[in-house]
């Protein structure tokens, strides 16, 4: 079979301050028609670049030599005009991140309009027609209904639905989709595998998937690229990848994965949290007076409890509630219902009074980069809040710092550094610094590792447990990753829509679900 996009010896070096840095080197792999490749490895291998380059999208400041073929076409060095007309035409993206690739001031109708009228020239009805199949074939339901929505009022797995099909618009000979499922709940990435799968065979489309979620890969793939410092260590048909790999490094990322199960804790460990009936409603209002004429019934009745050295794990997918329970439970948003810390009803606390108890509570985010000041160094991040709650005001804040920074696997040397000098696992390493620094006793984890490479996920697991250990820390375990959930957790509650449909020791619910919707998303999972 001719290949659709042929990559020869690709090579790929970025200028900066007068100097080359190669990014990928000597690259070459194929995709036919109707045939899944995955290119395969960890954050900076070169995977995205690879994928940029086959349509000249890295801009003045790559330098970019060797063979990409489209359709007999040479693509590096082409004339603009040419490289118009087959992106989005001939070769089309689906992006890790819809909400940053969708324009938030127009509607979903307006941004599938402007692709269709520029490549395929339909307007108006015509192109209204072709919209609402396009999202009916993508899954969205009463896709009509729909048109005038913004990308903030859909749902994560119906912001990547539109994007498959901005993508599909106009029928393009080759997808190209980069991490599209990595910020996604199981259910829902199980969804868009099969719908990807699904729209492969209608259309005969060639599909260039990039991932580090080994396990996405098994089940879509059809041939697999492992990339490692720029350039493909190995190559073969998906299923020989994984029960035979040869190189080293396949081998490394094959095995990472968060295994184990979390220390047991000690029966007579002090109660870090508890809750009773705990109610979070958020009133709809309408009208010109605001009347309340209904409420989002985010969190109902929820009644838990964590002891020191504990992990409660919370799962459901997007919009359950997990989030906002952990909020209600740091009184970071109001809530009715009962909550106590170490044994003090704090649900009624005044601002002021919460202050002195804000160190024992402490938040890790999904997204490090996001969650950390750009234009603060290391230091700065994680000392802020020794300052703020005068923690050891006796001992020198540098070596605070350090001590956090050792403890959390950093080199201290590093703490002038700004974060966009780190690797993603490095910054997450400083949000549990900056966490870790003021000694808490209950740190929410809200989707610490779904971010992260399979390697790095596995190593912050390891050190989440460390630091457990060391400390009796007691743990709120937010995540859509079930295998590191199970890893992590002692007990676990399952939620949808608010409630909770199960709760109880991790272990059980895993090994003898009780709900369907728990059996769903363990299935999803894999």
């Amino acid at each position: 079979m001719t290949a659709i996009l042929d990559v020869k010896d690709l090579r790929v070096a970025f200028r900066q301050d007068g100097q080359f840095t190669e990014a990928v080197r000597g690259v070459s792999f194929s995709v036919d028609k109707g045939e899944t490749v995955a290119l395969v490895g960890e954050s900076g291998s070169g995977k995205s670049v690879t994928a940029l380059s086959t349509v000249s999208l890295l801009g003045d400041s790559a330098q970019v030599s060797g063979s990409v073929t489209y359709d007999g076409q040479g693509m590096i060095g082409a004339p603009e005009r040419l490289l118009r007309k087959v992106r989005g035409n001939d070769i089309s993206f689906i992006f890790q991140e819809p909400m940053t690739s969708l324009n938030p001031l127009h509607t979903i109708e307006k941004q599938l309009r402007e692709s269709l009228a520029l490549h395929q020239g339909l307007v108006d009805d015509a192109a209204r027609t072709r919209i609402i199949e396009l999202l009916d074939k993508v899954g969205i339901r009463d896709a009509e209904s729909r048109l005038s929505a913004y990308p903030h009022q859909l749902s994560g797995g119906q912001r990547q639905r539109v994007m498959i099909a901005m993508a599909l618009a106009n029928k393009p000979d080759i997808l190209i989709a980069d991490e599209p499922t990595t910020a996604l709940d199981v259910t829902i990435q199980a969804q868009i595998l099969e719908l990807l799968a699904e729209l492969k065979a209608q259309e005969g489309m060639g599909l260039l998937f990039i991932t580090h979620d080994l396990g996405v890969v098994r089940r879509i793939a059809d041939r697999v690229c492992v990339m490692k410092d720029g350039e493909i260590v190995e190559t073969g048909p998906t299923e020989e990848i994984f029960t035979n790999p040869q190189h080293p490094y396949t081998q490394k990322l094959l095995a990472a994965e968060a295994v184990g199960s979390p220390e047991p804790i000690n029966g007579t460990a002090e109660e870090i949290v508890r809750t009773q009936n705990l109610k979070v409603w958020f009133p709809i209002q309408r009208g010109f007076l605001k009347r309340t004429v209904g409420h989002v019934k985010a969190v109902n009745d929820t009644t838990l409890s964590v002891r020191a050295g504990e992990t409660l794990g919370i799962v459901g997918e997007s919009g359950s509630g997990k989030t906002t329970l952990a909020l209600a439970i740091m009184r970071l948003i109001g809530s009715e219902g009962g909550i106590t810390f170490q044994g003090q009803d704090i649900r009624k606390w005044s601002t002021r009074e919460l202050r002195r108890l804000r160190k024992d509570m402490q938040i890790v985010f999904q997204d490090p980069f996001g969650s950390l000041s750009p234009r603060m160094t290391a230091f700065q991040i994680i000392s802020e809040g020794l300052a703020i709650h005068k923690v050891d005001p006796d001992r020198n804040a540098r070596e605070l710092v350090a001590e956090a920074m050792v403890e959390t696997g950093l080199d201290p040397a590093a703490m002038d550094r700004y974060p966009h000098e780190f690797s993603g696992g490095q910054r997450q390493r400083i949000a549990i610094a900056r966490a870790m620094v003021l000694r808490p006793r209950l740190l929410v984890l809200d989707e610490p590792t779904s971010a992260l490479d399979m390697t790095v996920q596995v190593q912050i697991v390891d050190l989440l447990r460390d630091l457990q250990k060391k400390y009796g820390l007691a743990y709120l375990f937010i995540s859509h990753d079930l295998k590191v959930v199970r890893a992590m957790s002692h007990r676990m509650i399952v939620m949808k829509q608010g409630d909770v449909i199960e709760y109880g020791e991790a272990e059980a619910l895993f090994s003898n679900p009780q709900t369907d919707y728990t059996r769903t998303l363990l299935a999803a999972a894999g």
